[in-house]
């Protein structure tokens, strides 16, 4: 831009980005732009209540509020004075407790030793492989019951990768991973489909991860199909209506399908889809980075109020580190397929280690 004289119009939903490159910035909400000015004057000074909903609803970077601000927060509260309260009372006292320690004298859940995943890039007319990618690279460690583990790191660093070796949804190379102690490439195949029941997986995309010709009652419904869950079709039925209705989504909506809803109701369908069997451990790979802020809270609060009403244990795979040091009890740094650090989520950020982790830390987008 500054090489060619440009002019650019950069449409996106992190206003950290925005603050960094923009002149001046536009607001829009329900087709209309409610504000607009320079950066400066939007970011810092907002007039209107949408504005400073979604400048309220970023993770904070220097505490951790037990549950996100929503833009529906601030446009419900007409009194300005309750709205302001309300918000106070939200950041200071509902801090996080302290991580439990008692959390790790218990057995792992999962443990992960030694676990490479390697790609052929390259092979021969007979097969034999020439070149290829270590994609994890002799990676080590455990995840314990009740707890969520957050995973950071640059695209292309193994994360993702990782989260499907985890799930037997890629082959590993070489090393082990054992649930409850038992090896998951020493299963039989029916003890591996048992095992499905136990570990599920959020995918980033809710548009390609929905199949637009079954309504999403059927989607959530079909794994308890799959799994012969329930005596009759009608109790898998009432099950879903339940769940939708946790998982914010209307039972009315049941026989709609996958493109009449926006994006944050289909990852909605996604999560609902997810923890249907009541799984053990979730993966939520990149599940709220393609939302914007304030439905990114939404889900994100919904993802807690889960794990606090039913224990699940998470692997969170983000590249956002303002979101993981919201959401995540451990970090865990990776680059190249390699771990680079671990440690509890306030410490991380107090006190990084390693320089890529400082490096990590240093790019976050800000205000």
């Amino acid at each position: 831009q500054q090489k060619y004289h440009m002019g650019i119009i950069f449409i996106t939903h992190d206003l950290g980005v925005i603050a960094q490159i923009a002149d001046n910035v536009a607001v829009m909400y329900h087709g209309e732009i409610v504000e607009h000015g320079t950066a400066q004057q939007v970011l810092h000074h907002p007039q209107h209540l949408y504005t400073k909903g979604l400048l309220a609803c970023r993770p904070p970077l220097d505490s951790r509020p037990h549950r996100l601000l929503t833009v529906k927060d601030f446009l419900e509260n007409e009194n300005e004075e309750l709205r302001i309260k309300d918000s106070a009372d939200t950041s200071i006292n509902s801090q996080f407790p302290i991580l439990n320690s008692q959390l790790y004298k218990n057995s792992p859940l999962l443990r992960v030793s030694n676990l490479d995943v390697t790609y052929a890039l390259e092979t021969s007319i007979f097969g034999k492989v020439k070149k290829e990618l270590k994609a994890v690279d002799g990676l080590s460690f455990d995840i314990y019951r009740g707890e969520t583990l957050g995973l950071v790191g640059e695209s292309g660093c193994g994360k993702s990768t990782l989260g499907r070796a985890i799930l037997q949804l890629i082959e590993h190379s070489s090393g082990t991973i054992e649930y409850e102690g038992r090896r998951l490439d020493h299963l039989t195949a029916a003890e591996t489909k048992s095992l499905r029941r136990k570990m599920q997986i959020v995918f980033q995309d809710p548009y390609s991860s929905l199949n637009p010709r079954i309504t999403i009652g059927e989607a959530i419904k079909e794994p308890l199909q799959c799994h012969r869950m329930f005596d009759s079709d009608s109790q898998r039925r009432q099950r879903v209506l339940e769940l939708m209705q946790q998982v914010g989504l209307s039972p009315e909506w049941y026989n709609r399908y996958p493109h009449e809803f926006s994006g944050g109701q289909r990852q909605r369908v996604c999560i609902a889809r997810a923890l249907i069997l009541q799984p053990e451990l979730v993966i939520c790979d990149e599940s709220v980075s393609a939302l914007d802020v304030s439905v990114q809270a939404q889900v994100l609060n919904l993802l807690n109020d889960l794990k606090e009403q039913y224990g699940y244990t998470y692997i969170f795979i983000t590249h956002d580190l303002s979101v993981v040091k919201f959401f995540a009890d451990r970090i865990m740094v990776m680059e190249k397929g390699c771990l680079v650090e671990c440690a509890s989520s306030d410490e991380l950020f107090r006190n990084p280690q390693q320089p890529y982790t400082q490096r990590l830390l240093a790019a976050i987008p800000r205000l």
